[in-house]
């Protein structure tokens, strides 16, 4: 049997999945840049395309190829963080009235969601975030079910849209407010778990 483990083996680190994650990775970056000097909208949903694109393909093909690895998933948290502020920075520059809700959000993605995101390492056999079900359910819902996946960034980019074209800037900021509340919670019930004061309710399955 190898030494090494399962999740950082070479051939899952250089797998098809981790290429997927580093080349949307770079063309968000890339097209953020874009955005940045352009100043303009269109580039900031072009950008966020393709990091959401990419984020649901890399997933995908890691499941159907069966090379789901634990280094995988802290890549694709990694990655997700840097595609997200560097859009994030580039939608504040270009349209500064984004500035309170989007610092909101990256307060709430950079620390508490990265720190929910990377809890499943506490969890030996636990492949990434998706299967957190395994350990607690209800975390799991808020937080990476399908559609708290979904309107995770989601929500919060497409308010900035919305407030954009109508001038309802307080749109975004329910929004941000609202999904740092899920943060808060799910992260506070995290570490009465870990501290024993509360049992996680696994789930059978998801």
């Amino acid at each position: 049997m190898s030494a090494i483990p399962l999740g950082v083996r070479p051939a899952l680190l250089l797998g098809v999945p981790n290429r997927i994650t580093l080349v949307r990775t770079v063309v968000a970056m890339v097209i953020a840049a874009i955005a940045f000097r352009t100043g303009a909208l269109s580039w900031l949903v072009i950008g966020y395309a393709a990091y959401w694109i990419g984020d649901m393909a890399d997933g995908a093909v890691a499941r159907y190829r069966n090379e789901e690895s634990v280094a995988g998933a802290v890549f694709d948290i990694v990655c997700d963080r840097a595609c997200s502020f560097l859009l994030a920075a580039a939608f504040m520059a270009t349209f500064p009235a984004t500035i309170g809700p989007l610092a909101i959000f990256l307060v709430q993605f950079g620390v508490l969601d990265k720190m929910l995101s990377l809890a499943f390492l506490l969890w030996p056999g636990t492949l990434s975030p998706n299967y957190f079900y395994k350990v607690d359910r209800p975390i799991w819902l808020w937080n990476w079910s399908k559609p708290a996946k979904a309107v995770n960034t989601a929500a919060v980019v497409i308010s900035l849209i919305v407030a954009h074209h109508t001038g309802a800037h307080w749109f975004p900021y329910g929004i941000a407010i609202g999904a740092l509340v899920v943060k808060v919670a799910s992260t506070y019930r995290l570490l009465t778990i870990l501290r024993g004061r509360r049992p996680a309710v696994p789930a059978l399955a998801a």
